[in-house]
């Protein structure tokens, strides 16, 4: 593994569904895990939502209970400490709804929402969101029962693109973390950081689609990998 010989002012970090997978939240890619069991079409879509709220309802609230009882394993405290403890800026994007960058202690751009909030589909408001959701909620803004999980279904724009180009078009080095590569714009991200001349570096358990787009890589799981290469930045790497 090849190490920088100077301090990046700027990290940007991208987190995926690896991060969190061995604190008992599966991917997508998991054999026998809660997506194997649904039809994305049906519960992680507007179209879904729309033929059967009742259905994407019950789907959201099984994995708000799920991640209701998941912890932050190593790999969370390991981002939070770099935020924490670097010198320069740590800009922390995730694709994952669940809060375990915040328990750990972190602050993260999530640019597909969260699990526990809520928002309304009529009126645009959102809420912290209760453990279980009914399709005959009503907002508590506007009243109209039109809530919905806040999160970015298939078909929608993610949130926060525009800041999170700003933080892409500045990063010195920007990592991947835990990422398939497989859904856009996230995959995109390296390219992107990569024209703006950041150095980039993807930690995975297995390559991502887009591996060959990166200048350094690191295997195996998040929670061993992650530490690691938080610990190397700080131990070697002074602004």
């Amino acid at each position: 593994m090849t190490m920088m010989n100077a301090s990046p002012n700027k990290i940007v970090i991208l987190t995926g569904a690896g991060v969190s997978a061995e604190s008992g939240l599966g991917t997508f890619r998991d054999k026998g895990g809660v997506w194997t069991k649904y039809d994305l079409n049906d519960v992680a879509t507007p179209e879904g939502f729309a033929r059967d709220p009742v259905k994407v309802h019950d789907f959201y609230n099984s994995r708000r209970a799920n991640a209701l009882g998941s912890e932050p394993n190593a790999a969370h405290f390991a981002l939070a400490r770099l935020q924490a403890e670097y010198a320069g800026d740590v800009v922390l994007i995730t694709q994952n709804v669940d809060a375990l960058h915040e328990a750990a202690g972190a602050n993260a751009i999530h640019m597909h929402g969260r699990l526990d909030r809520a928002c309304c589909a009529a009126c645009g408001e959102d809420w912290d969101a209760p453990l279980a959701m009914t399709a005959t909620d009503p907002c508590p803004s506007c009243g109209v029962p039109q809530t919905r999980p806040d999160i970015v279904w298939f078909g929608e724009v993610p949130q926060s693109l525009d800041a999170i180009a700003a933080h892409l078009e500045t990063a010195e080095l920007f990592a991947a973390i835990g990422t398939s590569g497989q859904v856009y714009p996230a995959a995109g991200f390296v390219a992107e950081a990569s024209r703006c001349g950041a150095r980039t570096v993807e930690i995975n358990l297995e390559p991502s689609d887009v591996a060959n787009l990166f200048d350094e890589h690191i295997g195996g799981p998040a929670t061993e990998s992650v530490p690691a290469w938080v610990s190397s930045l700080l131990d070697r790497l002074v602004v």
